[in-house]
Parts: structure tokens; C-alpha cells; sequence
């Protein structure tokens, strides 16, 4: 569920080369933050890592395991990766082979795993402390852009966005604001979802987006019959 995309080797160059993009006006995002959180008290998913009171290895395992799958799947068997490795140390000494069961069933292989346990086993070394700078969280293990965001939004209780290519494909929809493909170089877009995602309770807003990408603002065949921003939809007036 969580990807992030991915583009060709000149991305970061050809973003240097580029001219700077005006970015939407506050009364369009703030259409969009109160659109959305209105659909999402009605039409969002429940989820076991969206519950109150989790730790912060429950939260950051749910983000792990989500990279590149769907929530439906990883929601099977959430709660039972939990009871078998309820806390780093646990995954840190458990065998691999153990580990590569959880996954294979749901279509997540051994590499997955094997980076799982890593990560146990520098959080581990790290004495279960994450770093408050971003360069050194996004040097951790499995992280990157996305797993920072996400560290911050859940762990830090920092507005930040929890962007991948559903959340990217919402955004240039509405907006029409993305100019590269890899979202993680797109200057334009990477600001837009900063400024979306900042309000009271961002990580609703967070899940709000996702939500509505799986579920409405599909890849393919998206509703938009059902679109609660097609008021103001750049796509619906572009396409419809």
C-alpha cells in the first residue's frame, strides 16, 4: 500500500533544471482537508495500527509491513505478527525461518524478513531510541523518506505527510501539481502534501487521503460519480 514511485536516474537533475511551481491557494486545500476528513468520519477503514495507545514499535512494524501491500492483507495477520514479536527484541532473536512464515502466506518474501530483523536489530542497538534528526532517521534500515514521515507523524506527533503513489495520485488529480515521477524528488508535490496535512489531527487527514485513493479515487476506474470533490476536481473538469 505504502510505495513509493520510482523514475528515471536524471529525476533529482532534471528537478534543479526546472522552473518553481506556483503552489495551489489555501482555499482550494483547505476544500479538499474538509471535504475529506467529512467523507473519512463516514467511509474510513478500521485498522488495528490506527487504534489509540500503540507503542512505538506497533506503529512503526504496521508502516513496515504496509510498504508495497495492500491494508486488507497486512490487517489479516497484523495482530498475530504482533502476539509472536510483541517488541524489538523479540524479532532480534527470533529465527528468520519464523519470521518468513508470517510473511510468505500474505505474498511478502524472505527480503522483507530479512530487513524486518536488521531493523530489530539496529532499534535494538539504538537502545529503542529514534533519532530527532532527519538525515540520521533516514538512514536507518528500511527507512527512507517515507518511514521518516511516517516516524514523524505517528511517533513525533509532527504534521507530515504519509506520501506514496496513492496518496501522490490523489494530489495531482485534485491539483494537477506533480511534474516529476518520482514523488520523492517533486519539489512541488512534496510541499503541496505538507501543507495538506497540516491541521489539528494530521494523521486523519493522512489516512483520510488513503482511504479515499483505495477506495474512490481508484487508479483505474476511480468513482468519480461518488467523488466528493468534484466540485472542484482539476481531473473530473479535465476528464469527465
Amino acid at each position: 500500500m505504502y510505495d513509493t514511485a520510482t523514475g528515471n536516474p536524471g529525476a533529482l537533475i532534471s528537478l534543479l533544471n526546472c522552473e518553481s511551481v506556483a503552489l495551489p491557494s489555501r482555499n482550494s486545500i483547505s476544500f479538499l482537508q474538509k471535504k475529506l476528513l467529512t467523507w473519512f468520519d463516514q467511509h474510513g477503514r478500521k485498522f488495528p495500527w490506527r487504534k489509540d495507545n500503540l507503542s512505538n514499535y506497533e506503529l512503526i512494524i504496521a508502516e513496515v509491513l504496509l510498504q508495497r501491500t495492500r491494508a486488507e492483507t497486512v490487517a489479516k495477520f497484523y495482530d498475530k505478527f504482533i502476539e509472536a514479536f510483541p517488541n524489538w527484541k523479540s524479532l532480534t532473536e527470533a529465527k528468520l525461518l519464523d519470521i518468513q512464515n508470517f510473511l510468505v502466506p500474505i505474498g511478502l518474501y524472505r527480503q522483507r524478513a530479512h530487513r524486518l530483523q536488521n531493523l530489530a536489530k539496529e532499534m535494538v542497538r539504538r537502545k529503542y531510541k529514534l533519532p530527532r534528526q532527519r538525515d540520521e532517521l533516514e538512514n536507518i534500515p528500511f527507512f527512507g523518506q517515507y518511514m521518516a514521515n511516517a516516524v514523524n507523524l505517528l511517533v513525533f506527533k509532527e504534521p507530515s505527510p504519509l506520501i506514496d503513489v496513492n496518496m501522490a495520485r490523489v494530489l495531482e488529480r485534485f491539483f494537477e501539481n506533480r511534474k516529476l515521477a518520482d514523488i520523492r524528488y517533486d519539489h512541488g508535490l512534496q510541499d503541496l502534501a505538507h501543507r495538506v496535512v497540516m491541521v489539528p489531527q494530521p494523521e486523519n487527514i493522512n489516512w483520510a487521503i488513503l482511504d479515499f485513493a483505495a477506495l474512490v479515487c481508484k487508479a483505474r476506474r476511480p468513482a468519480c460519480e461518488n467523488c466528493p470533490l468534484s466540485e472542484q476536481c482539476t481531473f473530473i473538469k479535465t476528464c469527465g
